[in-house]
C-alpha cells in the first residue's frame, strides 16, 4: 500500500471523518499482511479542528501559502541578524497576513461544511505565528499535515550567533579551574542569546504595533467619512422634511379655500333652486287664474 498517498488523502478529510477512514486503511493493510504499512498508517494522528483548517489553507491556497512561508524566512533571518528595519517591516506584514489568512482558513473550513468558532480562529492565528517562527512547523504545515497547535507558537526560537570564538588563554596565565571558564562562557552565551531574543521580539512588537496603528488610522478615516456622509444625509432629509411640511401647509390652505368655494357654490345652488321653485309656483297660479 502507498502510505504517502493514503496520508495525503486522510489529511484532506474533515477531522470527524479522519479516524474511521484511517482505521479502515489499517484493517485493509493487515488483511493484505502489509504490517509495515499498517503500522505507519496507524501512527497517523487526527488533526485538531484548528490544525485541519490551517492545513486547508496550505492545500487549497498554495500561492498564498508560499508567500507566507517566504515571510517566515524573512522574519527568521531578520531575527538572526537583528536587522531592525527588516524586523519592523516584516512584523507589520506578519500582523496583517496572520489575521487575513486565519479568516481565509476559517472561510475554507465553512465552505467544506466545518464552521469554526472564535476560539478555533484564535488557535489558527497561533498556528500561523508558529509557522513564521519555527522552520519545522513551517515545513510540516506546507505539506498540509499539521495535527495540533505547536507549543510556544507565538515568538521566535532562540537562534545562536553564527560564530562564537574564544581567545586562548595566554601561556603565562595560570590554568583555570576545571569547567569554570566553560561555565562562565556558557552563561555569557545564554545571556547574549536572551538579549538578542528580547531585542528582536521588541523590534517585532514595534512593527506589529505600527501595523495596528496604521489599521486604526485607516478605520478612523473610514469612520469619519461615514459620519460626514451621515451628517449630509440628515441635512438632506431635514430639507426634504421642511419642503414636505411647506407643501402640506400650502395644500391645506388650498384645500380650505376650495372647501369654502364648494360651500359657497352649494349655497348659491340652493338659492337658485328656491327661486326656480317660486317661479314655477307663480306660473302655475297665473295659469289657474286664466282658466277661470
Amino acid at each position: 500500500m502507498d502510505v504517502e498517498e493514503i496520508a495525503e488523502e486522510l489529511y484532506g478529510l474533515k477531522p470527524g471523518e479522519f479516524t474511521a477512514a484511517r482505521d479502515a486503511y489499517v484493517a485493509e493493510a493487515r488483511r493484505a499482511k502489509d504490517t509495515v504499512a499498517a503500522k505507519a498508517i496507524a501512527a497517523l494522528r487526527r488533526p485538531s479542528l484548528a490544525a485541519w483548517a490551517a492545513n486547508q489553507l496550505a492545500r487549497r491556497q498554495p500561492d498564498e501559502a508560499a508567500r507566507f512561508l517566504e515571510l517566515g524566512e524573512t522574519l527568521r533571518e531578520a531575527h538572526r541578524t537583528l536587522d531592525g528595519e527588516q524586523l519592523r517591516a516584516a512584523g507589520r506584514r506578519q500582523h496583517q497576513l496572520v489575521g487575513t489568512l486565519a479568516r481565509t482558513a476559517a472561510a475554507l473550513a465553512r465552505e467544506a461544511g466545518q464552521p469554526v468558532s472564535d476560539t478555533v480562529l484564535h488557535e489558527i492565528e497561533q498556528i500561523l505565528h508558529g509557522v513564521l517562527a519555527h522552520l519545522d512547523v513551517a515545513e510540516l504545515w506546507s505539506t498540509g499535515r499539521l495535527v495540533k497547535t505547536p507549543e510556544a507558537a507565538v515568538g521566535f526560537a532562540v537562534i545562536a550567533p553564527d560564530k562564537v570564538s574564544a581567545r586562548p588563554a595566554p601561556a603565562e596565565q595560570p590554568k583555570p579551574k576545571p569547567k569554570a571558564k566553560p561555565e562562565r562562557g556558557a552563561a555569557r552565551l545564554r545571556d547574549l542569546e536572551r538579549a538578542r531574543t528580547t531585542a528582536a521580539e521588541a523590534v517585532a512588537e514595534v512593527g506589529r504595533l505600527e501595523g495596528e496603528l496604521g489599521e486604526a488610522r485607516s478605520r478612523q478615516t473610514t469612520d469619519e467619512d461615514k459620519v460626514a456622509e451621515a451628517v449630509d444625509l440628515v441635512r438632506r432629509l431635514e430639507d426634504e422634511l421642511q419642503h414636505a411640511r411647506q407643501a402640506k401647509a400650502e395644500t391645506a390652505a388650498a384645500a380650505s379655500e376650495a372647501g369654502k368655494a364648494v360651500k359657497a357654490a352649494e349655497r348659491a345652488l340652493g338659492e337658485a333652486r328656491r327661486v326656480a321653485e317660486r317661479a314655477v309656483r307663480t306660473v302655475e297660479r297665473l295659469e289657474q287664474q286664466g282658466e277661470r
